[in-house]
């Protein structure tokens, strides 16, 4: 393991953790149980500005960006979303992470799938938002992803699609289409995003056999209005994970950056149940 610091545009300094599949620069703050947050394809760790100071009240909250994405420098080879499941299990091993609840996003929840099913001694608990890794694909499915695995096409379009799966209701969510349509548009950020696109339909990325087997409690929160990925696909996986919990969201594909407030009156109390907490400090206004 070999630990540096990496400088960000905000002029703060990231640690970072060499893997095997890359460099990730991650952030560490607040102390208590740990919560690890996790972005989707081309966004990066600032996705959860809106939610972080208030999970670090008596929280350890870990952020980390994917390989190529936000301050972690871009691979060799882009990697493929599989890759992203591997590397988190690396992660939490380097860092040694324990009672740990995992709140992914996208691609980011598939890669906390696969840290509660393959390391379930260090998971106590998982929340998912609009997550990746269950989509029942169809010829439509498989041809949009080889389609969008082309970076010339990723370049074309990007900047419409990410506007319509963000149905942006906040400036913090127009921040971020601007960050993600602006990597989209370069020709590193093109190649990132069309090979995560390229391997959404590899077999591994296909969690749905699984999901029966995550032993962790396990929260769904879903923005309802984001086309790509449709409600029914959040009420399939709800039923596919004994004693999950479904809570819907007037939003696009980010909840809590769009309803930041309301997303932390659902996921807090999970989160302290999960780790153990007593209930009945009430959160300060």
């Amino acid at each position: 393991m070999y630990l540096t610091d990496r400088p960000v545009n905000e002029g703060i300094a990231m640690p970072t953790l060499l893997t095997r599949l890359g460099t990730v620069s991650y952030t560490d703050e607040g102390s208590g149980p740990t919560i690890l947050l996790l972005h989707a394809a081309l966004h990066d760790h600032t996705d959860f500005d809106s939610v972080r100071a208030e999970l670090a009240q008596g929280r350890r909250v870990l952020t980390l960006d994917w390989p190529g994405h936000g301050a972690s420098p871009l691979p060799s080879v882009p990697l493929r979303a599989v890759q992203f499941g591997d590397l988190l299990v690396e992660f939490a091993e380097l860092l040694d992470l324990h009672n740990l609840v995992v709140v992914g996003n996208s691609v980011g929840g598939y890669a906390a799938c696969r840290l509660a099913l393959e390391r379930q001694e260090r998971v106590s608990g998982v929340v998912l938002v609009n997550t990746g890794g269950f989509t029942p694909h169809s010829v439509f499915t498989r041809v949009m992803c080889a389609v969008m695995g082309r970076p010339v096409v990723v370049r074309a379009v990007f900047g419409a699609f990410v506007r319509a799966y963000m149905q942006p209701k906040t400036s913090t969510d127009e921040a971020i289409v601007r960050r993600v349509v602006g990597r989209a548009r370069t020709a590193e950020g093109a190649k990132i995003a069309a090979a995560l696109w390229k391997s959404f339909t590899d077999p591994g990325h296909d969690l749905r056999m699984r999901a029966s087997r995550i032993a962790a409690p396990v929260l769904i929160t879903w923005g309802a209005k984001d086309p790509t990925a449709p409600m029914r696909w959040g009420r399939e996986l709800a039923e596919s994970i004994e004693g999950s919990t479904l809570e819907a969201f007037g939003t696009g594909h980010v909840v809590f950056s769009s309803e930041p407030a309301a997303w932390l009156d659902t996921v807090l109390p999970f989160v302290d149940a999960t780790h153990g907490v007593r209930q009945g400090v009430t959160r300060p206004l």
